[in-house]
């Protein structure tokens, strides 16, 4: 048996670390006066902290030539929901500056209750057009990894709100579930695997649709019935007006269904009248591109992009800017933030002094490596312009509390945009007809399991 062991070793030994090699390692690694020094910090530090690279900590340049006005920092706490409380600030200025509005903020809670239910019953359903095919198939793994999350695009938001509408924060606010959900998502995401399970065997032993549909409905009664528990019953009308700064009403209250409420106070189309754009390189540009099942309603849209080079995608973003229209935005957020400043700047951080190591990869090879992807989603909102009118540095409205970062925001630079952002969400109004034009074909569909799309926000 021993034999046999030394034999199949011996077969990888061209490979492996040899005691020749790792002498040669040992003398190369030896340290120097100065790196035992690093080294000893580093026992008890923080790398970034070493890392730090004091060039750039002069004082921050928080000027931007073109701002969009704001009211009010939001706070997702210890929740995913990013996507969602982006896609509600963009819709806040807009209705806080054309209303005139002391203050606004919508109720987070009150979309994602039905956000929670639809994917609930999209995955549901999902399991039952699926059941023909074996549980070790792509797809089917898919949904029963991904039976429900927190997270989302602007796609789901622009369903959502024109499926369910909008009410004020005050008349359903935030639950602790809410502000902390993973503890309950966990525990949705074990009954729906159960739910789907008994859905397959009743759909192999030949139930019909009808009793199918019975069978999904009383599944989704439970699930409607555990989102009531823990974030309360979503409101079907409401009465509200707006207050000044001392709390006082300025007009006389109505009453409001939700989807009154949205059309009245913002009243778009959010499904027509945007387009996603999609920075990435790995792929080709000027093409549009859809993900299947990345959708928050089962009657929704799936998530349809289309890939620009970045130059497009900013100046779209200054047009919108300059006509105080914020955006939604998502980028790789923790890729060398500052976010005790709350600075974005390739400058940040030198960790090829402190380790030794180069680090060299462009925006394209970290993403085909899975190094970079889309993580957070702000509401961009400022930019400042040279004297030729070329973007210096960028401004995002962010959702972790008036305390982070600066003042709420986080300031990148503009080399930083280039490498990091991801996705941008602009009205066709500040769209060229090249990219309009673009938009319109047909998009290639891409897999639910595709690596990009794998860990979104």
């Amino acid at each position: 048996m021993l034999g046999c062991t030394f034999a199949g070793l011996s077969l990888f030994a061209q490979g492996n670390i040899s005691p020749e090699m790792l002498s040669r390692l040992q003398t190369n690694g030896k340290l120097s006066t100065a790196e035992r020094a690093i080294r000893n910090g580093l026992a008890a530090n923080d790398i970034r902290t070493f890392a730090v690279n004091q060039d750039n900590q002069g004082e921050q340049n928080t000027y931007f030539s073109n701002s969009v006005p704001s009211k009010g920092i939001t706070d997702q706490k210890s929740s995913g929901r990013c996507w969602l409380f982006t896609g509600l600030n963009v819709m806040r200025s807009k209705m806080i500056n054309q209303k005139h509005l002391h203050e606004m903020e919508f109720s987070q809670v009150y979309l994602f209750f039905y956000d929670q239910l639809e994917k609930a019953n999209l995955f549901l359903q999902a399991v039952i057009d699926t059941h023909r095919k074996p549980m070790d198939d792509k797809t089917v793994e898919w949904l029963f990894k991904h039976p429900i999350s927190d997270g989302g695009t602007f796609t789901g938001v622009a369903d959502l709100v024109m499926k369910y509408g909008l009410v004020p924060k005050g008349v359903m606010p935030e639950t602790y579930t809410a502000n902390n959900t993973a503890r309950f998502r966990s525990l949705l995401e074990r009954k729906l695997r159960e739910d789907g399970l008994q859905l397959r065997e009743e759909a192999s032993a030949g139930k019909k649709s009808a009793d199918l549909q019975r069978t999904k409905e009383a599944m989704l009664a439970e699930i409607y019935h555990a989102l009531v528990m823990v974030y309360g019953e979503p409101p079907t009308q409401f009465t509200w007006a707006p207050k000044d700064a001392n709390g006082n009403y300025t007009e006389t209250p109505r009453t409001f269904t939700p989807r009154q409420f949205y059309e009245e106070m913002i009243g778009e189309n959010l499904i027509d009248d945007y387009v996603m754009l999609m920075n990435d390189p790995t792929r080709p540009y000027w093409k549009t591109y859809e993900i299947e099942y990345d959708r928050h309603t089962y009657d929704g849209h799936n998530w349809l992009y289309l890939n620009l080079p970045m130059d497009e995608i900013k100046a779209a973003a200054i047009a919108s800017i300059k006509d105080s229209t914020m955006m939604y935005m998502s980028c790789d957020v923790g890729k060398e933030l500052d976010s005790n400043r709350g600075l974005l700047d390739l400058r940040n951080y030198d960790y090829s002094s402190v380790l030794g190591l180069d680090f060299g990869m462009d925006k394209r090879q970290r993403i085909m490596t899975f190094d970079s992807s889309s993580s957070h989603a702000m509401t961009l909102k400022a930019v400042d312009l040279d004297a030729n009118g070329t973007p210096q540095k960028w401004e995002v409205e962010n959702s972790w509390g008036a305390t982070s970062g600066f003042k709420g925001h986080l300031i990148m630079t503009d080399q930083w945009l280039d490498e990091y952002l991801f996705r941008l969400v602009v009205n066709k109004k500040y769209l060229s007809e090249r990219i309009l034009d673009a938009a319109r074909q047909r998009p290639t569909l891409l897999p639910c399991w595709d690596p990009m799309f794998a860990c979104e926000e």
